[in-house]
C-alpha cells in the first residue's frame, strides 16, 4: 500500500493529491479507500476492458514496432479530464465496487468487471488466443490507481519472459514511480498542455508533477514516448508549444518521440475536432527540434 500516517488520517502517498482519507473514505480518483486505516484499492482485480491490441495503438511506435500486446483497464483516474475518451470507467461514482465480493470469476474473464487474480490473469498469456502477445499494457481508464494490481501483475509478466507498458497520465509521486522502473519496459504518458491553467481548469491537476514524472522516465533505463492531444483554443497556442518543445529538448532529449493527436468531442467537452491543418502546423514546429513526431487520430 502507497500511504502515509498523519495524525487520525490516513495520507495516500500515490499521487500529488496527497488525499488525506478519514475511515471509510474514499480519495479524489474514487477507488481507493481508508478501510481500518489502510489505503486499499477498491478496483484491485477488477476488469472493465481487455483487448488484443497492435503496439501502435498505446501509441507506442518505437518499442517493438508489429507486435500485439494484451490490453486491460479497471475504474478509476486521478485526474477529471472535461474530455476523457473512457470517462465510463473512469471517471464517476465507484463505490459499488467495495461491496462486490472479490471472488475469482476468470472463467468468464471476457465479461466486463470480473474479479481476476494476478495469476489467472498471466497465465492467460499462455493460452493461443493470447501467447502472440508482447506481454500486457495497464491502459484504458488510469493504472496508476491500479497500482497495487499493476504491480503485482507485471512482476508476473516478467517471469514469463514478457514485457509490461503503461499508458498513462504521468500524475504520480516520485517514489513510487521509481517503484515502478524494473516492473514497467515502457511508458506512454500524456502531456495534455503545458499551462497549469490548463491542468486546474480542465483536467483537474497540475502540470508540474507531470513534466516531474517524464523527466524521471526519461533519465532512466526505460521507453518513453509522450502523447500531446491538440484541442482548439485550449492547448494550440503556438507560443506555448514552442515553449513545451523548448523544455522537452532540454529535459528529455530530441530522441524522445511525440506524438501529435487529434482531438474529438467527448464527455463533457463539445469543442469541434482539431483541423488537420494544426496539426500539421504543430508537428512541422515539433520536427525541427525533434527526431520523431508523429501526427495521430487522423
Amino acid at each position: 500500500m502507497i500511504s502515509l500516517q498523519k495524525s487520525s488520517t490516513i495520507v495516500c502517498g500515490l499521487c500529488p493529491h496527497l488525499c488525506q482519507l478519514k475511515l471509510g473514505k474514499t480519495g479524489f480518483c474514487g477507488v481507493r479507500k481508508n478501510i481500518d486505516g489502510k489505503v486499499v484499492s477498491l478496483d484491485y482485480g477488477h476488469i472493465s476492458a481487455i483487448n488484443m491490441d497492435p503496439i501502435e495503438k498505446k501509441p507506442l511506435y518505437h518499442f517493438h514496432p508489429g507486435t500485439q500486446i494484451l490490453s486491460i483497464g479497471s475504474f478509476g483516474c486521478n485526474l477529471t479530464c472535461k474530455h476523457c475518451q473512457n470517462h465510463t470507467i473512469a471517471q464517476g461514482d465507484f463505490s459499488w465496487l467495495g461491496q462486490i465480493e472479490k471472488k475469482d470469476t476468470t472463467q468468464q474473464f471476457l465479461d466486463a468487471s470480473n474479479f481476476v487474480l494476478p495469476e489467472k490473469l498471466v497465465n492467460k498469456l499462455d493460452e493461443p488466443q493470447f501467447n502472440t502477445s508482447l506481454g500486457i499494457a495497464y491502459t484504458y481508464n488510469e493504472p496508476i490507481v491500479w497500482y497495487e494490481y499493476m504491480c503485482d501483475c507485471a512482476a508476473l509478466v516478467h517471469k514469463k519472459g514478457k514485457l509490461n507498458v503503461m499508458v498513462s497520465n504521468g500524475y504520480i509521486n516520485k517514489d513510487p514511480l521509481q517503484q515502478l522502473f524494473p516492473l514497467i519496459d515502457a511508458f506512454s504518458i500524456d502531456l495534455k498542455a503545458f499551462s497549469d491553467d490548463f491542468y486546474t481548469q480542465v483536467s483537474g491537476g497540475h502540470l508540474q508533477p507531470v513534466l516531474d514524472t517524464l523527466e524521471l522516465i526519461a533519465h532512466s533505463d526505460k521507453h518513453l514516448e509522450i502523447e500531446y492531444l491538440v484541442i482548439p483554443g485550449l492547448n494550440d497556442d503556438v507560443k506555448e508549444f514552442n515553449n513545451m518543445l523548448n523544455w522537452y529538448v532540454t529535459h528529455l532529449g530530441r530522441q524522445v518521440p511525440l506524438h501529435v493527436n487529434r482531438y474529438f468531442p467527448q464527455y463533457k467537452m463539445h469543442l469541434p475536432p482539431t483541423p488537420i491543418e494544426t496539426l500539421e502546423k504543430l508537428a512541422d514546429q515539433a520536427s525541427a527540434v525533434l527526431d520523431y513526431v508523429h501526427v495521430g487520430n487522423v
